[in-house]
């Protein structure tokens, strides 16, 4: 699927892509809902609709996975609710032995993505998947999330590569998209970012089904 030998860095996303995406579906689809309901004095069924139409307004802004950002819109401290369901956090199968292989072979590997910092710091607590990395980039950091095409400069800026020889792995396509029209050669998307999901329509986009159509890395 991919030319290993034109291949220097490697952007990956956390959340759909390295790590279950069913961990975030459930904690913003039931377990907020749920806590919000119990602190409003809602249906659930009522707390769901409310909120869905308010993070629909959010998605492709920073704001979206801000743990701030909801605390404070909820009043809900966000930060100990996903502690309390922590144990749904998941690595990807093949992730790990991808990352090693790809060390192995020397390949420079970046972790991309628009999470908060302090969920950011939860997943790694819990999956560790932090040690493979040669650096993490966090959207917040730059204040722009990876949908906007401003983003990737800043990114290069940041942390230099030669988009022909850079490799993103993402389970977004229109990040995928800015991506591509920045001039990141490689692109790769996730067919299901949530295991427990259906797949997903990659479009234009080759697709990964398992981290093990990817080895061995050359």
């Amino acid at each position: 699927m991919i030319d290993w030998n034109s291949v220097e860095t490697t952007f990956l996303d956390m959340d759909g892509t390295l790590l279950d995406l069913h961990f975030d579906n459930h904690f913003w689809q039931e377990h907020v809902p749920l806590r919000y309901a119990e602190c409003n004095g809602l249906p659930v069924s009522e707390a769901k609709a409310l909120l869905s139409r308010r993070f629909e307004r959010a998605q492709g802004t920073l704001n979206w996975y801000s743990v701030d950002y909801w605390s404070d819109e909820l009043a809900l401290d966000i930060a100990q609710l996903k502690e309390e369901v922590a144990n749904r956090i998941s690595i990807r199968p093949y992730v790990e032995e991808f990352l090693q292989a790809m060390r192995a072979a020397g390949k420079r590997l970046v972790l991309v993505t628009n999470a908060h910092g302090k969920t950011v710091s939860l997943k790694f607590r819990k999956t560790r998947i932090d040690r493979y990395m040669d650096a993490v980039v966090c959207a917040h950091d730059l204040g722009l999330a990876k949908e906007h095409a401003p983003f990737w400069g800043q990114l290069q800026a940041l942390e230099p590569f030669d988009p022909a020889s850079t490799l993103l792995i993402d389970d977004s396509l229109p990040v995928l998209r800015c991506a591509r029209d920045y001039g990141i050669r490689h692109l790769l998307a996730v067919r299901k970012p949530d295991l427990r999901g259906p797949d997903k329509d990659c479009a234009e986009f080759s697709a990964v089904d398992s981290f093990r159509s990817l080895l061995p890395v050359g």
